[in-house]
């Protein structure tokens, strides 16, 4: 569920307790690190082409990753390839006028949260924008084009005037107490909106965000609905920006799922994708002039996510310094560079022989930070280091300094190489965590509707298929589990959900990752 504050349960003291025992009798598979590290200076790399061969493995494993979206999707399904899915949530927003029925659920449950379901719109877009070619060459571009405006048709409806936005359909706490298949949820399903009164900057900002980058995506392919989003995004920012607060003051249950750490870093990534999207130089001087000193935290790398945007922000805004922009003041240009500079002080800790490597690894290579939802970090980093390679080949950077070692793009892609490579079965257990790619992958994912089969009457209590440990009837195919746990060991287990759930927006950093290694071409030194 992306919650920061679940606590532990009787499972995981089994758990962890097995992932101990089982570390004894796993020989260590340590990875050949990325090389790297050079003390003198390198030539810049040659600018690669067009789309060149595609790497059956990535796209393979593309193919496979977007699937999920289609497992998640709720409202009446269009063109279904799920043969277990059917519509549900038919109803969602009627109480209020309005059509909330598609978008799609976070997780292993039933909820939508605008919060994280507009931050995987956001990586989406961003994903297509850098690699649309790619993912057209692998012939993977209409599945994520057909996602991405499933979420976005959801968060166009769920703002409808200007300081108003539907944050959330469901009530957790019922959908909690019920193991049910969501085509057969009959549970009350309540409206949760923020507005003046009751402020939520956070998602505000991060809807605008996945709007305005959306609408670049869609600008060529329909004009109006790109106009749409870009208006939406707009007002949705100055809805943010004026009235500021975080959703989870305004409504304290939502501490208990997605309790974002603060606002500030998603105005700051709303702007940013705004000045993409029109050029205007007021989104520029707001995220470097007016409010780059206080928001950004220039200098101090941080872990891209759901819940901070500071790192995706660096990166993104480091595009323009690479690639320049115009008309920019002597005092933007500044900012521009401390961002610059910032994403790179994210990419030397990210380098394993890098002096300023984080120690937070798995012996296996994985980059390994929380025990919940393991993997959200190692993708997400994967994906950000990814496109910062591609930056530097497509301006001929030669190279990244940390702490007087250089280092090429080579060296960079080898990194994000090494996190999709652990994530797709090398690694320590020989286990794929993506469902569906390989031999081995989890039976036993953290999904309601994959542990039910289809034609299952249960009601609300069918607790019997979460307690199970038969391997799910359906293949909740796509899904990106959970992970590891930092001695590398996973326990296939339904009920335990810090290993097996899945989730949308770990399968949107992943979609930009594989995309980014499906094959090699120029970036696009301007998305518009």
């Amino acid at each position: 569920m992306g919650s920061k504050t679940k606590g532990c349960c009787g499972w995981l003291i089994v758990a962890l307790v097995a992932s101990l025992v089982a570390t004894a009798a796993v020989v260590a598979i340590m990875k050949r690190k990325p090389g790297g590290g050079r003390t003198h200076k390198l030539k810049p790399l040659p600018v690669p082409g067009p789309p060149g061969a595609v790497d059956s493995k990535y796209g393979d494993a593309l193919g496979v990753a977007l699937q999920f979206f289609d497992v998640q999707k709720a409202g009446k399904l269009e063109n279904n390839q799920i043969p277990w899915r059917g519509d549900s949530a038919l109803d969602d927003g009627k109480q209020a006028g309005l059509d909330l029925s598609k978008g799609m659920y976070d997780a292993g449950d039933h909820i939508k949260f605008s919060f994280p379901m507009a931050f995987t719109a956001t990586v989406l877009s961003w994903s297509i924008l850098e690699y649309g070619d790619q993912m057209s060459a692998a012939k993977q571009l209409d599945p994520a084009l057909d996602a991405l405006r499933w979420i976005t048709d959801f968060l166009i409806n769920a703002h409808p005037s200007d300081n108003v936005f539907y944050i959330q359909v469901g009530d957790p706490d019922l959908d909690h107490n019920c193991w049910e298949r969501p085509e057969t949820m009959s549970e009350k399903r309540p409206l949760t909106q923020i507005n003046q009164k009751s402020p939520g900057s956070d998602i505000a900002a991060e809807a605008a965000a996945a709007m305005a980058s959306a609408s670049m995506v869609f600008k060529s392919r329909d004009t109006t609905y790109s106009d749409s989003l870009l208006q939406h995004a707009q007002k949705l920012f100055t809805f943010a920006d004026t009235y500021r607060g975080l959703a989870s003051d305004s409504y304290p249950k939502l501490q208990n799922y997605y309790n974002s750490t603060g606002f500030t870093d998603e105005l700051l990534w709303a702007a940013s994708w705004l000045y993409h999207a029109t050029g205007d130089q007021t989104y520029l001087s707001y995220v470097t002039v007016q409010n780059g000193q206080a928001f950004a935290d220039w200098g101090r790398p941080t872990w891209f996510s759901w819940d901070d945007k500071l790192a995706g922000t660096q990166v993104l805004l480091s595009r323009l310094n690479f690639f320049g922009s115009k008309q920019t003041s002597n005092a933007e240009n500044m900012g521009l560079k401390n961002y610059r500079d910032t994403a790179e002080a994210v990419i030397c800790g990210l380098l394993p022989d890098s002096p300023s490597a984080t120690g937070s690894r798995t012996g296996g290579g994985l980059v390994w930070i929380s025990p919940w939802n393991s993997l959200q970090h190692a993708t997400n980093a994967a994906f950000l280091a990814v496109v910062y390679s591609d930056y530097m080949l497509s301006s001929q950077t030669a190279a990244v300094q940390c702490s007087g070692k250089y280092y090429s793009p080579t060296d960079i892609r080898n990194f994000a190489i090494s996190q999709a490579n652990y994530i797709l079965g090398d690694n320590p257990m020989k286990l794929s965590y993506l469902v569906g790619y390989g031999s081995n992958y989890p039976q036993q994912v953290h999904h309601r509707g994959a542990s039910i089969p289809a034609d299952a009457k249960t009601g609300c209590k069918g607790f019997q298929y979460l307690h199970s440990t038969s391997p799910n009837p359906n293949v909740a195919m796509g899904a990106l589990v959970g992970g590891p746990f930092q001695n590398d060991t996973f326990v296939d287990s339904r009920d335990n959900a810090l290993q097996t759930e899945s989730s949308t927006y770990n399968s949107g950093t992943l979609v930009g990752l594989l995309s980014g290694l499906v094959t090699t071409s120029s970036v696009a030194q301007s998305f518009t």
